[in-house]
């Protein structure tokens, strides 16, 4: 029965059960690197994501759900353990504090989410929440950001109208570099303005 098929068993399984891998879509430190998932562009709709959270003293879920209603600003970091990635949370939550309710802002990575509240609450990170995609690194799938070879997020920026459609995406091409900060948070400033 399996030879009526057009396409051999394993073809069938890899089409249907492997997702697109780009090679050489990052490099860290010079080394080329694949991303797992399609590139998110610009004025589609944000993927569905169920991240977890530690927080108030118990394990919590954030999803696309949470996001919608006003703009929303996704920053994604391979480790909190790491200097550029410190870097960019600490940034980020500075600058968006001046907007105070008018967004939701999150910080997304595979670092387990008791790492991550210890790091905001060490850090006095107020203006972002923060989600692990450690579950299953769907997150890393679904948005194009999961390095196949390390299995760690690449870094990136991404904002969101109110209705969760993408209207801002940066994948940092070298992941020890940091985002562009400026352009990020003059496309998130022009959705709160309009």
């Amino acid at each position: 029965m399996l030879d009526l098929l057009p396409l051999s068993p394993t073809d069938l399984f890899q089409g249907v059960f492997m997702a697109t891998h780009r090679s050489g879509a990052v490099t860290f430190k010079g080394n080329p690197l694949t991303l797992v998932g399609e590139e998110l562009a610009v004025g589609s709709a944000a993927p569905a994501f169920d991240l977890a959270c530690y927080q108030d003293g118990g394990m919590q879920q954030i999803t696309n759900a949470d996001l919608q209603g006003k703009p929303a600003f996704i920053s994604v970091v391979p480790s909190l353990d790491t200097p550029v990635c410190q870097v960019q949370t600490k940034t980020f939550n500075e600058r968006l504090a001046a907007l105070g309710d008018k967004v939701t802002a999150l910080t997304v990575s595979l670092d387990l989410p008791f790492a991550m509240n210890r790091f905001c609450g060490a850090e006095s990170i107020t203006a972002m929440k923060c989600g692990s995609d450690y579950m299953d690194r769907s997150f890393g799938e679904g948005w194009g950001v999961l390095i196949d070879e390390l299995k760690i997020l690449a870094r990136a920026v991404f904002v969101l109208d109110a209705e969760g459609v993408v209207r801002y995406a940066e994948v940092v091409p070298e992941v020890a570099s940091e985002p562009n900060y400026d352009a990020a948070l003059a496309a998130l400033e022009g959705l709160v303005a309009a």
